[in-house]
């Protein structure tokens, strides 16, 4: 929180001003109400009382945050001005109802000098020095000194004004004005209307200079004066309008310093498009629905006449039904005329799937990028996928300092989307949200199809891979094993041809070893050909191979039978062969580590089909369980290669594979493998 700025001569000045403004209203206000009401200055409700109700305080307010805000100084100095002219006004009235008419005509001097010099201050000095407290450029220095002119004009010809025909005065006697010039006469009317349209243009002037501030302006200076653009914007209509918008005005008025506060202070937490678009919606919304609901209402009283009760409920329900509809298109309609195609939620949505169908998940990730920087108009906007490829994707700049937001795809967190500064575009921070939560669902689809893809192009590598290191491993046993041995095998038999004749005797030598060479080339052929595939799955099928593993483990201590049992449950005829391998070898490698490392009396194997298998054998489950009652599993436990073999058996064929300690102790390996319809 920050802290609150010492005190200081000039902010306590301003609250002084704001304290004797409020006085001073609060006692013409008195002063009117206890005067006659023939001599009462019409409605004491006037844009000056909304000024001196709140542009003083607000003023005050923001003096104590940024006491060199020039703008905070012209509220407080203007709000005081307008609560002398609402005093003033009453006193002068006042006064003249008990007949001292040179007092009375003293405070309509005051009263007319309050006025215009606080219409010079707030309705034409305030626009022109927003928000910066500087002008636009020295081309506004002739508005300035034109509204001056004619400020300091109107002040003198209320000096010296004529006094008014009775006949056409509207109290009941004229406050003698002894510094009237009767020459002024023929011409006081023209010169007060001259001097009010040269205001006017003057008020005009420096309102068109905030659109131009607000057209040429970076975005946080756009966001700065959108709020007192809009605000002045209204009183500038009403002022156009005349005096028959008085109460109405005086609102408005009392609206426009809490406008600027907002400007100065807090501009980046509040979106002047955000509540423009959710007025028009609900202005809209009360205008459809009340004519929907009073045109169904009295449609319905005039077919079921006396029956109003009725009638007032089928209007009410006629209108419900149209309610949400409406709202949705209202606010479509108005996004669409805020913001542009550009920033029309549902239209980014279309161009996303659009984007999508087109191209593959890599090129739709940076497609989607760009649709979401446009759509929030930020300098930049950047993806980061968990295990993707790529795996960062960026459009325009993000800045140091992204806005991070997760993207979750099923529960499953896949990546962020980051997002940068506002651009020249600056949106709200409502339609942002709104994009946001409309675009990231499409976003998170994607991330996520990159990941698979990645996932995908990685499997394809290592299955590559995995397969050339196997071509690599059979090459060199066939070169360097079975051929050298196949060689040597033919120079035996070309010696023992020679042999032979001469020497049958060592011919039968050659031909012996000839013999055990080709007993050691059908072992390594049989090796080979073990390595492929294990025979026993051929010879056994699955239950008997992992029966013969399970009988190569030497008995138990008490030479009662197998040291390990093996249950099997359910049909494994029709396996896929992936499969049958996989199981195969995870049993062999959880039995070895049984022997090794374990310290087991006992084990356990047991193989389980769930589910009813298809034609094809196909379908269901199969949970493969190896426990064993031995020392467990360490623990600070380092996965070994059995330990990861395992895994990535199991993972190849969409399987998985876990290995615990359950608390009855021992080790248990599981895995499970889903089987194909």
């Amino acid at each position: 929180m920050d802290e609150k700025p010492p005190a200081s001569p000039g902010r306590t000045a301003a609250w002084v001003m704001a304290a004797v403004a409020l006085a001073l209203t609060a006692a013409g206000l008195l002063i009117q109400v206890r005067t006659p009401a023939e001599w009462r200055a019409g409605t004491p409700v006037t844009p000056d009382l909304g000024v001196a109700l709140t542009f003083p305080a607000v003023g005050a307010f923001l003096v104590a945050q940024r006491p060199r805000l020039s703008v905070a100084w012209l509220m407080c100095a203007g709000g005081l001005l307008a609560s002398g002219n609402v005093f003033f006004t009453a006193v002068s009235f006042g006064e003249a109802s008990r007949g001292a008419f040179a007092a009375a005509n003293a405070a309509r001097w005051l009263d007319v000098a309050c006025w215009a010099l606080a219409g010079l201050m707030l309705a034409i000095l305030l626009p022109l020095l927003s928000p910066t407290g500087r002008l636009p450029s020295r081309r506004w220095v002739p508005v300035v000194v034109l509204g001056s002119l004619a400020t300091a004009g109107e002040i003198i010809l209320a000096l010296v004004r004529p006094d008014p025909d009775p006949a056409t005065y509207a109290w009941p006697v004229v406050i003698h004005n002894p510094l009237e010039i009767r020459a002024v006469v023929p011409y006081y009317s023209t010169l007060w209307t001259v001097l009010g349209y040269a205001i006017q243009a003057c008020v005009v002037a420096a309102l068109a200079s905030l659109a131009l501030r607000l057209r040429r302006a970076d975005p946080a200076t756009r966001r700065q004066i959108a709020w007192p653009l809009s605000a002045f914007t209204g009183y500038v209509v009403f002022y156009l309008l005349g005096d028959s918008m008085g109460p109405a005005a005086t609102a408005w008025t009392a609206v426009i310093p809490f406008a600027i506060l907002f400007s100065a202070l807090r501009y980046r937490l509040y979106g002047i498009d955000t509540v423009i678009s959710r007025a028009i919606v609900a202005a809209g919304l009360l205008a459809v629905v009340s004519a929907v609901y009073f045109g169904a209402g009295a449609i319905a009283g005039l077919v079921v006449s006396g029956y109003h009760q009725v009638a007032g409920l089928a209007a009410a329900l006629f209108a419900g039904a149209f309610f949400q509809p409406l709202r949705r298109l209202l606010q479509r309609a108005v996004d669409r005329a805020m913001y542009g195609r550009v920033g029309d939620p549902a239209l980014l949505a279309q161009r996303l799937t659009q984007e999508v169908r087109r191209a593959d998940p890599a090129d739709a990730l940076a497609s989607v990028v760009t649709v979401v920087r446009d759509g929030l108009a930020v300098d930049g906007a950047a993806v980061e996928v968990a295990d993707g490829r790529p795996r960062y994707v960026e459009s325009g700049d993000v800045g140091p300092a992204p806005r991070p937001i997760p993207l979750v795809w099923h529960g499953e967190p896949v990546g962020r989307l980051l997002v940068g500064r506002p651009g020249a575009r600056r949106f709200a921070a409502a339609h942002d949200e709104r994009v946001l939560a409309t675009l990231l669902p499409y976003v998170a689809d994607v991330a996520h199809a990159v990941r698979m893809a990645a996932d995908l192009q990685r499997s394809r590598e290592r299955i590559l891979a995995a397969r050339e290191e196997e071509r690599r491993r059979l090459r060199r046993d066939l070169h360097d094993g079975l051929g050298q041995t196949l060689g040597a095998m033919a120079m035996t038999i070309n010696m023992a041809r020679i042999s032979l004749s001469r020497s049958p005797a060592t011919a039968d030598s050659l031909l012996q070893d000839l013999r055990v060479g080709m007993d050691a080339v059908a072992g390594d052929i049989r090796e080979l050909v073990y390595g492929l595939r294990p025979p026993a799955l051929d010879d056994l099928g699955l239950a008997g191979a992992v029966r013969a593993l399970a009988d190569e483990t030497p008995p138990s201590d008490d030479g009662d039978g197998s040291a390990v049992a093996v249950r099997v449950d359910g049909d494994l005829t029709g396996l896929p062969a992936a499969v049958e391998v996989a199981v195969y070898r995870i049993v062999q490698e959880a039995l070895t580590n049984v022997r090794r490392h374990a310290g087991a009396t006992r084990a356990r194997v047991e193989l389980e089909r769930s589910g009813t298998p298809g034609p094809d054998g196909g379908g269901g489950e199969l949970r493969v369980r190896v426990a064993d009652d031995g020392a467990g599993l360490p623990a600070r436990l380092r996965a070994g290669v059995g330990l990861s073999s395992m895994r990535e058996r199991a993972a190849e064929v969409g399987g998985s594979c876990v290995v615990t300690s359950p608390e009855t102790g021992g080790t248990l390996v599981e895995a499970r493998f889903p089987l194909p319809a």
